[in-house]
């Protein structure tokens, strides 16, 4: 891959983060951790499609079907994650 290809990437996955936070709401943290959310399931969907051999809306050698449905699952797992209340009180 070449490194246009990788800031093009970047920027697409960025991009998802941001329309996330706009549809989920949050604050300055939240986006970025959506921001980062979204970035790491768009390299693990790539990275999947090019280890499997799934080719899925391919745009040069960028895989973006692959990196979306990556991107939106690691989103959604992450901010489902991020929103468990942790009890401080014991319950002894």
């Amino acid at each position: 891959m070449t490194l246009p290809t990788i800031i093009f990437g970047l920027v697409v996955a960025m991009l998802y983060g941001a329309l996330y936070h706009f549809i989920r709401g949050g604050g300055g943290w939240r986006l970025l951790l959506f921001f980062g959310l979204s970035i790491l399931g768009f390299a693990l969907g790539q990275l999947i499609g090019m280890w499997q051999g799934w080719a899925f809306l391919m745009l040069g050698s960028l895989n973006l079907g692959m990196g979306s449905v990556g991107s939106l699952l690691v989103l959604v797992a992450g901010e489902w994650l991020s929103r468990i209340d942790v009890k401080k009180e014991s319950g002894v």
